[in-house]
Formats: structure tokens, C-alpha cells, sequence
């Protein structure tokens, strides 16, 4: 019985909207090959499990899903880095959804200054990406 309580409680979860978090959860559900994207940051949040950005360019608004809370603040990327206004490079992967503005991030680089949020395994010119 204890099973039946289980799968209804994970079918009602994922009816309610977290299937997308649970899809977000790791690489999966992004491109391998490296992505970059310029915008204007529209909204901030540093909390749990990730932290997240909201950035605006012509395409549109993308979410951007960084490292979690520890992850980031270990790359100094905390509280005041980046505001609502800055303009912002992000290196990382995009969803591989094409339909949707979504990517996670691996480098943020805010008023000239880069936040590498996970390791810094892949060799991108950012001067050549401006």
C-alpha cells in the first residue's frame, strides 16, 4: 500500500508543475556544445537548489540556471555582483529544447569581471565572443 502512496504522490508532483524541475535537474536536458549569450540581467536570485537569472536580449527573456547557493558564492558570484540593468555574458549550454530560452550557465561575466560557477572545463575566447 505504502508503494500506491508513493506513485500518487509523485504523479501529483509532477501534474503541479515539478516534472520541469526535476527535468532541470543536472545536464541533461541541455546541448554539449558551448553556448554564449549576451543580455541585460532582468532579475537576480542566489537561493536553493540553483541560483537563477533572468536576462533579456533581442531573442527575447532566457532563463538562466547558474550553479547552486555553495557552488556560487565559492566562485564570488554573491549578493550585488549583478544587478537588474547589467549587462552580462554567460558561457554555458542552452536547452536543448530550441524552442526554449533556456540555458545553464558555467561563467558569468558582469562588468568585466568573470564568475566561473562550474569548473572552467572548456577553452572560449571571450574577446572574440564580444
Amino acid at each position: 500500500m505504502r508503494a500506491v502512496y508513493k506513485a500518487a504522490g509523485l504523479a501529483a508532483a509532477l501534474a503541479t508543475g515539478a516534472g520541469g524541475a526535476l527535468a532541470h535537474h543536472g545536464w541533461g536536458w541541455t546541448l554539449s556544445e558551448t553556448f554564449i549569450l549576451s543580455g541585460e540581467v532582468v532579475s537576480v536570485y542566489l537561493g536553493n537548489p540553483h541560483a537563477h537569472l533572468q536576462v533579456m536580449n533581442e531573442q527575447g527573456l532566457w532563463e538562466i540556471d547558474l550553479a547552486p547557493p555553495a557552488r556560487t558564492r565559492a566562485a564570488g558570484f554573491v549578493e550585488g555582483k549583478a544587478e537588474v540593468g547589467n549587462s552580462v555574458i554567460l558561457i554555458g549550454n542552452r536547452s536543448a529544447n530550441m524552442n526554449q530560452l533556456a540555458m545553464k550557465a558555467k561563467r558569468v561575466t558582469v562588468n568585466g569581471v568573470s564568475y566561473n560557477v562550474y569548473e572552467n572545463d572548456y577553452p572560449v575566447d571571450l574577446a572574440a565572443a564580444q
